[in-house]
């Protein structure tokens, strides 16, 4: 599927959003794709994000998550526009592990108000192939004419 962004600078402007947001920064997590309508983000798996068990914290899964399928509709919103989640399912289908996780979410339906949009979450080690650990369908809300949630 192929998007056209409302704002011809949205990869800086995502960029910049990004790097304002407290909770990747306390994940540790990087922005590693911007494109219109399509986000990766990676995240390395530590101790720090971990349950008892050692796997990645489902909520630090979803987090990560939750924001790539955020970016990925705030890519393609007017500039002076923002995104706030409205709900999402997460399905888990494997423990993470890491050691790296790939979180990337891509547009399925840009409205005007309301985004579809559909997140995957990969683990790798760098050698052997990706294995998918979780899915997210994520409904965003287009936030406009609000100067306490700007872009």
């Amino acid at each position: 599927m192929s998007f056209v962004p409302a704002d011809a600078g949205y990869a800086q402007r995502v960029r910049d959003n990004f790097a304002r947001q407290g909770a990747m920064r306390t994940l540790g997590a990087s922005l590693e794709v911007v494109e219109p309508g399509h986000v990766v983000i990676v995240v390395r798996h530590k101790p720090e994000l971990a349950q008892q068990h050692g796997f990645m914290h489902a909520g630090m899964l979803t987090t990560a998550l939750d924001s790539a399928c955020g970016y990925a509709a705030f890519s393609l919103m007017p500039a002076e526009a923002s995104v706030l989640s409205v709900e999402f399912k997460v399905n888990l289908l494997a423990p993470a592990q890491g050691p790296w996780l790939r979180c990337e979410a891509r547009v399925l339906k840009a409205g005007r108000t309301i985004s579809v949009v559909e997140g995957r979450a990969l683990q790798h080690d760098g050698g052997g192939p990706e294995k998918l650990v979780a899915t997210m369908t994520a409904t965003m809300f287009t936030v406009q004419g609000r100067p306490d949630v700007q872009g």
